[in-house]
């Protein structure tokens, strides 16, 4: 495959931030910024008369959040039935016995079992895909394999297929050995590929209950079926993103200096619920807590000169969202040295941005924002990787990340996320999520709302 260019040339960059009349020396354009962004927080301040104690969140804080993401749809029956089968037709192809997962993000893929619908215990039920040859046509087989008291409330479950069967194991059996006696009919000869993410005395449980076969992780045909999103899976990505930002937005607009940390946790959760989000999460650190990629613990208040993180995300309809925004408030009084790390950050997402394309592989994308912020003096504060994938969980494969050959593919979907942490001082990061559209290039999903931050006033 003939490599993708991922250079970007000066002027790229220049047209990216400022308009043509600005120079393009470095120095100069970074005065510009800071000084804009100054010029900008002193006429806010002049327009601003209300006191710090007017700040409270009221009945209308969360207007529109709960409207933004209504019409959105969960991944409907026949979407699960052609992943049944493309899976059926790999486990033919490569000679493979069956696909073993437990509840989690792959047996939600292919059988719409999460840990929500189904929680983890040291009993399992499994969910086993099988491929079988139909008047010349591979099908997919779906069987679940339940503990005996509990089939009846696994029968409730909404598994999509063609006619599923339940094989259920007594508390005396070996549950192991009863899931290979549900294949027996297949003579089993070849491997049985398993969910990578399974626990490990499962994996033991089935290789003692076949010793004459391979139990292994599901090789990589299986697991891109799920790192290449549907168009059905983008809409969902977008939109839980796009609200995710917009409830940022929301509670910028409600904070106010000594505000304490936790009490912005509460905001940023109940904007999330609001918008229909579940299993929500936040972090959000002021000032030099943030020079902690995850945080120090402490519970810090807000004061003027402190730049806010906040790193979000929920799930709608079993999707994520995953977004950051470091940003400041109206009456901050952020120092231009700060102001010119934040914008330095906002060029190295940009830049990665641009180098994002199908056939690059993703080491390049991570290179193009790193060598940028070690090119300007930043080299060792930028001290993770660029970035994850993203879909039925907030964190899977791909990666973004130095020391991999993965190329990326058209579907794939990951977010962007560089930082600069110098601790004791300050730490600053900027993220939103893409995917690779059908022509080759990286989309924001947060598009749609602005897309990346604006300004540290604008996040």
């Amino acid at each position: 495959m003939k490599p993708v260019d991922t250079s970007v040339s000066r002027k790229e960059i220049a047209q990216t931030f400022v308009t043509s009349k600005v120079t393009r020396n470095l120095l100069e354009w970074r005065l510009f910024f800071s000084l804009a962004i100054c010029a900008t927080i002193f006429y806010l301040q002049f327009l601003t008369n209300a006191s710090l104690k007017s700040h409270s969140v009221d009945n209308d804080s969360w207007t529109g959040l709960a409207s933004h993401c209504s019409d959105a749809q969960p991944i409907d029956g026949s979407e699960f039935l052609q992943r049944q089968e493309k899976l059926a037709k790999i486990l033919y192809d490569n000679g493979a016995s069956a696909y073993i997962a437990e509840p989690g993000a792959n047996a939600q893929y292919f059988g719409n079992i999460s840990k929500a619908t189904w929680r983890l215990s040291e009993r399992p039920l499994l969910l086993m895909i099988f491929p079988a040859l139909e008047e010349a046509n591979i099908v997919a087989k779906v069987t679940i394999i339940t503990p005996a008291f509990e089939e009846t409330r696994a029968r409730h479950l909404s598994v999509p297929g063609f006619d599923v069967s339940y094989v259920s194991w007594a508390e005396d059996e070996d549950p192991y050995t009863v899931a290979l006696h549900a294949l027996s009919a297949l003579e089993i000869e070849g491997p049985i590929y398993v969910d990578g993410m399974m626990r490990y005395f499962i994996v033991d449980g089935l290789q003692k209950a076949a010793p004459g076969v391979r139990v292994m992780s599901a090789p990589l045909e299986v697991t891109q079926l799920r790192e290449r999103k549907s168009q059905a899976e983008l809409d969902l990505l977008r939109c839980v993103n796009e609200v995710t930002v917009l409830c940022i937005r929301a509670v910028q607009a409600q904070m106010f200096f000594g505000i304490r940390e936790s009490q912005v946790r509460v905001m940023i959760d109940e904007a999330l619920a609001a918008a229909g989000l579940t299993e929500r999460w936040a972090l959000v650190l002021f000032g030099e807590n943030a020079a902690l990629p995850h945080g120090s613990g402490s519970d810090r208040e807000l004061g003027k000169s402190d730049f806010i993180l906040i790193d979000a995300g929920g799930l709608l309809y079993e999707y994520n969202s995953d977004v950051t925004r470091t940003f400041m408030l109206h009456e901050s009084s952020i120092s231009l040295e700060h102001t010119r790390f934040w914008y330095d950050v906002l060029t190295a997402q940009t830049l990665a941005h641009i180098a994002a394309r199908e056939g690059v592989k993703t080491s390049a994308v991570d290179k193009a924002a790193r060598d940028w912020l070690d090119g300007h003096g930043y080299k060792g504060y930028f001290t993770h990787r660029l970035g994850h994938g993203i879909g039925l969980e907030d964190h899977e494969g791909p990666y973004l990340r130095g020391g991999t050959d993965d190329i990326i593919r058209t579907g794939n979907a990951f977010s962007n996320e560089p930082g600069i942490y110098i601790e004791g001082k300050v730490g600053i990061r900027l993220e939103d999520c893409f995917y690779i559209d059908e022509g080759g290039n990286a989309v924001f999903f947060t598009r749609g709302v602005g897309g990346q931050a604006r300004s540290p006033l604008n996040p």
